[in-house]
């Protein structure tokens, strides 16, 4: 009867930990900078992106495993100076735009059953990018089909709605090349996301 019990108690504390599980929608925006890391690439401000789709959470005991599915669309402007910025070439203004399918795994644990800090690994496929209305000389880039990074942040859940913030630095290259220039764009961005659970 004591085993009964202890094993009934267990399973009353253990409620609020399961009731967090569930699958649900998230959307929210991204801030990120566009920079080649080429001397004839001169990056701009920083630009606003969106994210929408699907999340999942499941775990036990204050930890939890979150997948996610997001088509996300991220924006850069930059300036292409031919010969480099110390050349004297009038600069063109260009504007790339990055359309994917990412799959972030976040791991964490929570923090006073509120507070979420997660960190794990994103990978995205490469749907649709492209530099808009640049000639050749820049037009032709060889985009990655894949590329891997990691995000890193905290979440705060309030009820069923989860408002997260996070980091993402890439660990491969967006671009290899543009055009004739080698060039080592990774995505880091700066990510704000809004989350409900459905069920």
């Amino acid at each position: 009867m004591k085993k009964l019990s202890l094993i009934i108690l267990a399973l009353c504390l253990s409620i609020p930990v399961f009731s967090q599980n569930g699958i649900g929608i998230k959307a929210g925006l991204s801030s990120s900078k566009l920079d080649f890391k080429n001397e004839n690439f001169v990056p701009a401000d920083a630009q606003t992106g969106y994210h929408v789709g699907l999340f999942g959470r499941f775990g036990a005991a204050g930890f939890f495993v979150q997948p996610e599915l997001l088509f996300t669309q991220t924006k850069g402007e930059f300036a292409y100076v031919p010969g480099g910025v110390s050349g004297g070439s009038a600069p063109e203004d260009y504007k790339a735009t990055f359309n994917r399918l990412d799959v972030p795994v976040m791991v964490g644990f929570r923090l006073l059953k509120v507070v979420r800090l997660m960190a794990g690994p994103i990978a995205s496929v490469n749907i649709n990018s492209k530099l808009d209305e640049a000639p050749d000389t820049v037009g032709d880039a060889d985009f990655s089909g894949a590329t891997f990074g990691y995000q890193a942040g905290l979440g705060v859940d309030i009820g069923n709605l989860s408002i997260e913030g996070k980091y993402e630095g890439g660990l491969s290259k967006l671009t290899e090349n543009v055009g004739s220039y080698d060039t080592d764009n990774r995505m880091n961005q700066w990510v704000l996301s809004l989350g409900f659970r459905i069920f």
